[in-house]
């Protein structure tokens, strides 16, 4: 009793459980799915436990070694393309390339500086902060000079802003799925992009190569203006920096080729790049050629590293559109990339993942006075080639670049910028070579060319980020261009097989008797609606439209035939009343009209006539059209009413309409008195386009192949409305075939089925439409079955009553002319 108490006293008033719907499975957090979920951001925690030292450690420690090494002279190289210090490439060569390792999903992919990106950086700086608005007088002279380091503090600021901006609009395009964007970058889109982003770099470090002081334009044109001004200012030339670079040059293109001619018998390729910078950084420092001879030199390189700044969000606004740019372009071409070293390697690579990667390393970078990045095809080589397995590769490369920026910094001071110069167009070589794409893309596609060269063009000329837009836009207009246009055919049958092909370039098919399959290389939508339905009617040999206006305008003079005849008709009866009585007792077949008199009071003018007529006599003279012969059925009845079977016509045996005639079924019976206007004049007004005798086809049935759609919309469903409507009025019975599930449901969401056009209308293959239009045709079925025989033999029947009113109706227009 106390525990029962005690029970009651703790729940006084027990609450009834609620019933709770459980969640679904993909909506529960259950251990193994946060574990996914916490991987898939971090894919360093993935590979990481499983990271083998004694199989991987030695080979990605000589392939960082190796890609470190290069990191040293392309990142103070490339900084020269984004009007940036140098030590500003080394920055950037570190920093992202650290957090790419705990967020990356490539393992061969370098990530650092990139002619490209430099380049579209430089055009930013130079526009935001060119050298006239740093003009500071000289002291006691009026001549000018460029305040160099507040312009180039100002610089670094606009290309962190624009980092930062670009990190953090592509980690929200990663976030939200958005990581198919790149495939709008074709294959010959991006290799042209990037061979017209080689020339804007040429142009840039040609002022460098000559040891001319040129101005950077930005903006349209701006490569032009640019290439003109350092053409007007060659006779200016510095001869020892023009030696200094011809030196450089010669020396790299040499070791080079002598690199890749011996490279299979070395485990790790000649760091030629490296070896020129530090000859020329001993060369200099000895021979002192900026003290000498005035080479400009890179100057100095502090020690250690800068500590993270915030960007200046005012900047947001004016980079916008660079940075959206800078974003849609590295992660095309790191995509890339990764996805070719994934592909020759056997693993996978997330795109989504490398989006927000490549968005943080850019984001965090920008904090710490970096400039865009994405991953180097040369250096990516170097990494794959040189036997690296992971991204600890990656990781090992930072690490040479840390030292160097920690301790080997100053000794650079004395490098000639003409080297660097040179370096960078030596390294644009294998972006050159990408000119013979022009060949390939002439014998293989001649579209992809002229997105080729429609994307070298406007880069060239537009500058960098307008010439990206104008090259996506004019991408995208090709796709809706090659939809909107797409190939029309007419499919036959291949013998012995299920398979239907185009006639045209298969001669080994066979048209299918009656049927026309009509097949579209595209989806049916609103830019190509009109174009499907053009293309039909000339497959199909069918001018609907001219048919369909000459039926209406022969349905219009019948009826005007009709109106005249049943006029005729009431003027004879008036005539022909006593002979009308007589007849009446007669058996056989006679005119309505004659009947129709009898009842009509004698005495008086039409008009009295007609006012002396009762209701029914009215309704019945209403129902007069033409003349319409009968024959009775039933005796008659002491009430006066008696069963007719009846058939329209009239004295003019060119204005019967004998092939109005309805066939006889259980309601083609009718008695005078009755009020069956709809059989009298719906079926009997029927005029069939055959018989009108102006055009003959042999089309019975149509069958649209649509197995190439995956939509449909509005603008579609109602034109294939329009093509069932208008070629059911000249009798040809309109089939869809290969329709998939999504489209059905459009379809049924359009409001395209009705009782007129049913899902009957719907076939999973065209072979299966083309064996119900031959079984419902009757005429090339083996076998036939029992309801489908009786329905063949019912029409035949039916004709041949027709022939005998065709026959009974000449003979009685015959002897009533008579």
């Amino acid at each position: 009793m106390q525990l029962k108490r005690k029970r009651h006293f703790l729940n006084p008033d027990p609450i009834p459980l609620l019933s709770v719907t459980p969640l679904p499975p993909f909506s529960r957090c259950t251990v193994p799915r946060l574990k996914r979920s916490v991987v898939g951001c971090l894919p360093v925690l993935y590979w990481l436990p499983r990271y083998s030292i004694w199989d991987y450690g030695m080979p990605d420690l000589i392939s960082g070694i190796s890609v470190g090494i290069m990191h040293l002279p392309q990142g103070m190289a490339y900084a020269l393309l984004a009007s940036l210090p140098p030590v500003f490439g080394l920055y950037t060569s570190l920093y992202p390339a650290l957090v790419y390792f705990f967020f990356g999903t490539s393992r061969h992919i370098s990530i650092g500086t990139f002619a490209v990106l430099s380049i579209m950086v430089g055009s930013v700086t130079e526009r935001l902060a060119p050298d006239r608005n740093f003009l500071v007088m000289l002291n006691g002279t009026n001549l000018t000079e460029v305040n160099i380091t507040a312009r180039d503090s100002y610089r670094v600021q606009v290309a962190a802003a624009t980092t930062v901006l670009g990190g953090l609009i592509q980690v929200v395009l990663g976030l939200v799925k958005f990581g198919f964007v790149g495939t709008y970058l074709s294959e010959p889109l991006v290799r042209a992009y990037t061979t017209a982003a080689a020339a804007h770099a040429v142009v840039a470090v040609i002022a460098q190569l000559f040891g001319l002081s040129t101005t950077r334009f930005s903006g349209p044109l701006s490569l032009v203006y640019t290439l003109v001004e350092v053409c007007s200012k060659l006779p200016q030339t510095h001869l020892p920096t023009l030696a200094v670079s011809g030196v450089s040059m010669v020396f790299l293109i040499a070791a080079k080729e002598i690199n890749s001619a011996i490279s299979a018998r070395l485990p790790v390729p000649i760091p030629v790049e490296l070896i020129t910078i530090v000859a020329a950084t001993v060369i200099s420092s000895y021979t002192h050629l900026n003290g000498n001879y005035t080479i400009s030199v890179v100057g100095e390189i502090p020690s250690g590293l800068a500590a993270p700044r915030l960007p200046d969000a005012s900047l947001f606004k004016e980079v916008m559109g660079d940075a959206f740019a800078l974003a849609i372009v590295g992660y095309a071409i790191s995509i890339s990339l990764g996805k070719t070293f994934a592909l020759k390697h056997g693993y996978k690579v997330d795109s989504n993942q490398e989006l927000v990667a490549l968005g943080l390393s850019n984001a965090v970078g920008g904090f710490f006075q970096c400039y865009a990045v994405c991953s180097s095809m040369s250096r990516s080589l170097i990494q794959e080639s040189t036997g690296g397995k992971t991204q600890m590769a990656g990781m090992a490369s930072a690490v040479i670049v840390l030292v160097t920026v920690l301790k080997l910094g100053p000794l650079f001071q004395e490098l000639p910028k003409a080297v660097l110069a040179a370096i960078v167009f030596v390294n644009l070589k294998g972006m050159f070579k990408q000119y013979y794409d022009i060949i390939t893309l002439w014998r293989s596609s001649k579209v992809d060319l002229v997105v080729w060269l429609v994307t070298w063009v406007s880069t060239l000329l537009f500058n960098l980020d307008m010439g990206l837009g104008a090259s996506i836009t004019f991408a995208v207009l090709t796709v809706i261009f090659r939809t909107q246009l797409p190939k029309y055919s007419v499919l036959g049958h291949v013998p012995g097989t299920e398979l239907y092909l185009d006639m045209e370039t298969h001669r080994e098919v066979r048209e299918v008797p009656g049927i026309t399959i009509f097949h579209s290389s595209a989806t049916v939508y609103f830019a190509n609606a009109d174009l499907y339905l053009e293309a039909l009617k000339g497959k199909s040999g069918l001018d609907i439209s001219k048919m369909i206006i000459y039926k209406r305008r022969q349905e219009a003079k019948q009826r005007r035939r009709d109106k005249r005849a049943e006029r005729r008709a009431r003027r004879e009866a008036k005539r022909q009343k006593h002979a009308l009585r007589a007849a009446e007792q007669k058996t056989g077949v006679f005119s309505v009209e004659e009947a129709a008199g009898q009842w009509k009071e004698p005495g008086g003018g039409d008009g009295d006539r007609e006012e002396s007529l009762g209701d029914d006599q009215r309704g019945w003279c209403g129902r007069e059209n033409g003349t319409v012969f009968v024959m009775p059925t039933t005796p008659r009845t002491p009430d006066d009413q008696c069963s007719w079977e009846y058939l329209k016509g009239s004295k003019d045996p060119d204005c019967a309409t004998l092939g109005a005639v309805s066939e006889l079924q259980d309601g083609d019976t009718t008695t005078l008195g009755s009020s069956s206007e709809d059989t009298l004049s719906r079926e009997l007004d029927k005029v069939s386009l055959g018989s009108l005798g102006k055009w003959t086809w042999d089309i019975h049935s149509i069958i649209l192949d649509l197995s190439t759609a995956n939509f449909i919309d509005t603008v579609a469903i109602k034109t294939m409305r329009n093509i069932f409507h208008d070629f059911g009025e000249i009798d040809v019975t309109v089939y869809m075939a290969g329709c998939q599930m999504s489209v059905v449901e459009q379809l049924e969401l359009g409001g395209f089925f009705s009782e007129s056009i049913t899902k009957g209308r719907l076939f999973a293959t065209v072979h299966d439409a083309v064996l119900h239009c031959l079984g419902h045709q009757g005429t090339s079925m083996p076998i036939i079955s029992g309801h489908l025989y009786l329905h063949n033999f019912y029409q035949m029947y039916t004709y041949d009553f027709k022939n005998i009113y065709i026959y009974m109706y000449s003979y009685c227009l015959q002897v009533s002319s008579g």
